[in-house]
């Protein structure tokens, strides 16, 4: 494998190349979600526009970017590109993806016999164990650790298609904690509300800033001897090489973490508006017509509220409360 030319702010932006499994990927993800908008615009039913540009423009986009653009072009060269290329892969991707809820939309486009096939993979025992947020979050930070301390990441480099399956371990990985977190299906415990999300969210930001502390500060050169062999002459420092690598991770790790948060504290607050509604409904509702009292001064009907007319057990401690009763 020749060296690169010297990478540019031009060439950062212009240089690109072919990765068939990649896109194929980008094509077995892509392609279903598609049908499933024009299934549901097909029956009259919409789907909001900011989820479907979220998942291809943000999934698909990091994706594509991640293996086709300079970014896998000059990471056989500089350690730097690859670094960027993998956090796009386990961070900015997977949330790209959820944001576009595909679990939801496979459940509302799908028949229902289908659509009953997915919620029962989706709750299954080994579904449940792997995305329970502490195991996921594992997960997650144990990946970037095996990628990087182990043989796994300088294999990967001599050998393309275990380079291919670290693609889609890395993708795999970051869904596994962001999916079920930022959909409206029911794929966590029940105790996983909104804030608790939130704090897991808060505790994941934090994780996943670890592996670019370790890269950065680490003393021995990670896949030291092919980026020694490999680095152009152009090229800064291995050293210094892997520390703008570290260096990035972190960044890019910190930058997601506040639209995570952002995504569910805007779930949180819509989730609590649709209660509020709902509630007011209820109310409605439940507010019936009093039988008119007997008796010369006959007035217009009164309306009386549910616990002067519902004989539940709070309704009759409610009234109990209430002066005058």
């Amino acid at each position: 494998m020749g060296s690169p030319p010297e990478l540019t702010l031009g060439r950062l932006l212009s240089s690109w190349q072919l990765d068939v499994p990649a896109l194929l990927l980008v094509a077995l993800l892509g392609v279903p979600y598609g049908w499933g908008v024009l299934r549901l615009r097909r029956r009259g039913e919409r789907w909001p526009v900011p989820r479907l540009a979220a998942f291809a423009l943000l999934g698909l986009g990091a994706l594509v970017v991640a293996t086709m653009s300079a970014l896998a072009v000059y990471d056989h060269a500089l350690f730097w590109p690859a670094a960027v290329q993998n956090v796009l892969l386990d961070l900015i991707a997977p949330l790209g993806l959820a944001l576009g809820d595909p679990l939801r939309l496979a459940v509302r486009a799908l028949p229902e016999r289908a659509a009953g096939r997915v919620r029962r993979v989706m709750t299954g025992r080994l579904v449940r164990l792997l995305t329970f947020p502490l195991v996921s979050t594992a997960l997650v930070l144990a990946t970037e650790l095996t990628v990087y301390f182990t043989p796994y990441f300088e294999t990967a480099l001599r050998e393309g298609w275990l380079h291919e399956l670290m693609y889609l371990h890395l993708l795999l990985a970051g869904c596994l904690f962001v999916v079920p977190v930022l959909t409206r299906e029911a794929a966590l415990p029940k105790w996983c509300g909104h804030p608790v999300r939130a704090a897991l969210v808060f505790v994941d930001g934090i994780v996943d800033a670890v592996p670019g502390i370790v890269v950065m500060t680490h003393g021995t050169l990670i896949a030291g001897a092919w980026y020694l062999h490999h680095a152009p002459s152009w090229a800064p420092d291995v050293h210094h090489d892997q520390q703008l690598g570290g260096g990035a991770m972190i960044s890019i790790a910190e930058l997601v973490a506040l639209p995570f948060l952002l995504a569910i504290l805007v779930q949180w607050a819509r989730t609590e508006r649709a209660e509020t509604v709902a509630l007011d409904r209820r109310l409605e509702a439940e507010l019936v017509p009093a039988t008119p009292a007997t008796g010369p001064a006959q007035g217009p009907d009164l309306v009386r509220p549910w616990w002067e007319t519902e004989n539940s057990e709070v309704a009759r401690r409610v009234r109990q409360q209430r002066p005058g009763r």
